[in-house]
């Protein structure tokens, strides 16, 4: 039973990725803004890159009913996630948009590619499968706090100039 649920697992996590790049790549086709446009195009690369790491696991487990260790090691960088919050992008962008609804759209798609990974990183009894899901959920929560923090800042910009404060 364990491991059809991997395999089950692995097939799902390779779909969601396969969305996800879906979307980011469409979103920073039809954008007018070039800061939106990379960062949906980034966005799509790394989902490529989960693909192939993913794949290549899947290929691996069919083949071997084990997992192979863990190769990657990602950390987030707050660099990059200020880069992209620039004054520029929030120019670019207002909270009605469609760039802000496909934010908005990208961060459930997050939410669910953290909670698929987190709740197997949890399940899993090979210690491989839960160092990589553990991983994949924690590159996915970076995607999470940059989608999140755009969103917001978005939120807080569109309040502010429609007068909705209080005070």
């Amino acid at each position: 039973m364990e491991q059809k649920k991997a395999t089950e697992i692995l097939k799902t996590a390779i779909l969601l990725e396969k969305r996800g790049k879906a979307f980011y790549s469409t979103v920073a086709r039809q954008t007018q803004s070039k800061a939106v446009k990379e960062i949906f195009s980034t966005l799509a690369e790394e989902e490529d890159e989960h693909i192939e790491f993913l794949s290549k696991q899947f290929a691996h487990y069919e083949k071997n009913r084990k997992f192979l260790k863990n190769e990657l090691h990602l950390k987030a960088d707050e660099t990059e996630v200020n880069k992209i919050l620039s004054e520029d992008l929030k120019k670019e962008i207002g909270a009605a948009d469609y760039e802000a609804a496909a934010i908005s759209a990208a961060i459930e798609f997050e939410n669910r590619a953290i909670e698929t990974y987190s709740k197997r990183a949890e399940e899993a009894e090979d210690e491989n499968e839960k160092e990589m899901y553990q991983m994949l959920a924690d590159w996915e929560r970076t995607h999470h706090k940059l989608l999140h923090r755009m969103n917001e800042e978005l939120k807080e910009d569109i309040w502010f100039d429609n007068k909705f404060w209080p005070f």
